[in-house]
């Protein structure tokens, strides 16, 4: 668990959509809200909503390392936490209930390329983290100035925050290589997921103003048109 590049558990971008939800190797109750935080770069620069994002005068303050395995309430607080900066999918994390390092032990997971959140809960036992770049709490309740475009590959976006609500469209996908997800939350459950799609050609979505995270991997950029 945890090396680099290793994929995801049911939770790879990309995975064939099971209805409106995707086998995310989740565990974990779905909160219709995180008890941590967003605000959201994509991998080809800042959003709008990043100053906002709990950030004093723009600073980033780097709560943890991007690689690493910590102890939930000794090394890393209960929290929402973000890396950015993350290029070709090699940015692993992992949420576990021990250290046992078993497949049973594994409570939700991704792969990331730009952005990423993840809300760590307080009874999560580990956290791992594989070539990332830093991770920094952020404040779900922090307002900014949302975008209406967003990178294809950005990753998660914080709705609010780091894209506006409304429709958006993305055109020239191909081999359903797109990918994107509504979210309630960052906890990366099954029950996070509002809705999510595989797409090829021409993908449109509506991001609703009560949704909590957008993710977007292997998409063409998004632009908002209504």
């Amino acid at each position: 668990m945890g090396m680099k590049g290793k994929v995801a558990l049911g939770a790879v971008v990309g995975i064939v959509v099971i209805g409106a939800v995707s086998a995310n190797a989740g565990g974990g109750d779905g909160g219709g809200s995180d008890t941590g935080t967003g605000a959201s770069t994509s991998a080809q620069g800042k959003t709008g909503g990043e100053k906002g994002a709990g950030e004093a005068a723009g600073e980033k303050k780097a709560a943890f390392e991007g690689d690493g395995d910590f102890q939930v309430g000794t090394d890393v607080e209960p929290g929402t936490y973000r890396t950015t900066g993350n290029s070709d999918g090699m940015c692993y994390w992992e949420r576990a209930k021990d250290a046992s390092g078993e497949l049973d032990s594994l409570l939700a997971n991704d792969n990331v390329s730009g952005t990423g959140y993840v809300t760590v809960k307080p009874t999560d036992k580990i956290f791992k983290s594989s070539g990332c770049g830093d991770w920094e709490a952020v404040d779900p309740r922090a307002e900014g100035s949302p975008a209406a475009t967003m990178a294809g590959d950005g990753g998660m976006f914080r709705v609010g925050a780091d894209i506006a609500p409304g429709t958006y469209q993305s055109t020239g996908n191909t081999d359903d290589s797109c990918y994107w997800e509504r979210a309630k939350d960052a906890e990366h459950s099954i029950d996070s997921i509002i809705a999510n799609d595989n797409v090829s050609g021409t993908a449109v979505v509506r991001i609703s103003s009560s949704d909590a995270y957008f993710k977007t991997s292997g998409c063409q950029d998004w632009k908002k048109t209504g």
